[in-house]
C-alpha cells in the first residue's frame, strides 16, 4: 500500500525527491487548498522530472478550466498545465455525486 505523505511534513526538496522514487503518484482533490508558492514550484519540479516517464493520477472536483485561477500565477500556471495536459488521458465525470446518489437511494 501507498504512502500517505503530506508537503507540510517534510520539506519541499525531501517531499520531491520521495516522490520521484515512485512509481506512481496519486494527487487526489487538489484545489481543496490553495497552493503556496512551494508547493506550486515543487508540483512543477515533480511534473517535470515524470514527464514522460512515470505516472501522475490527479483527482480534482475542480474543474481544469478554473486551474489557472487556482494556480493563482500565469507563468507557473502555464508551466504546470502543459505538462498535465500534454500526454494526459483525462475523464470527466457529469452528473450527481455518487455520495448523495447513495443517501437518496437509502432514504
Amino acid at each position: 500500500m501507498g504512502e500517505n505523505l503530506t508537503f507540510e511534513g517534510m520539506g519541499a526538496a525531501m517531499w520531491v525527491n520521495h516522490l520521484e522514487r515512485q512509481t506512481l503518484i496519486i494527487l487526489d482533490d487538489l484545489g481543496l487548498q490553495n497552493l503556496g508558492q512551494d508547493v506550486r514550484l515543487a508540483l512543477l519540479q515533480l511534473l517535470e522530472d515524470r514527464y514522460s516517464k512515470k505516472s501522475i493520477i490527479i483527482t480534482s472536483q475542480l474543474p481544469i478550466a478554473k486551474w489557472y485561477d487556482y494556480i493563482n500565477e500565469p507563468t507557473l500556471a502555464d508551466a504546470i498545465l502543459d505538462r498535465l495536459t500534454a500526454n494526459a488521458h483525462r475523464i470527466e465525470l457529469k452528473g450527481e455525486s455518487l455520495r448523495r446518489k447513495k443517501v437518496k437511494d437509502y432514504q
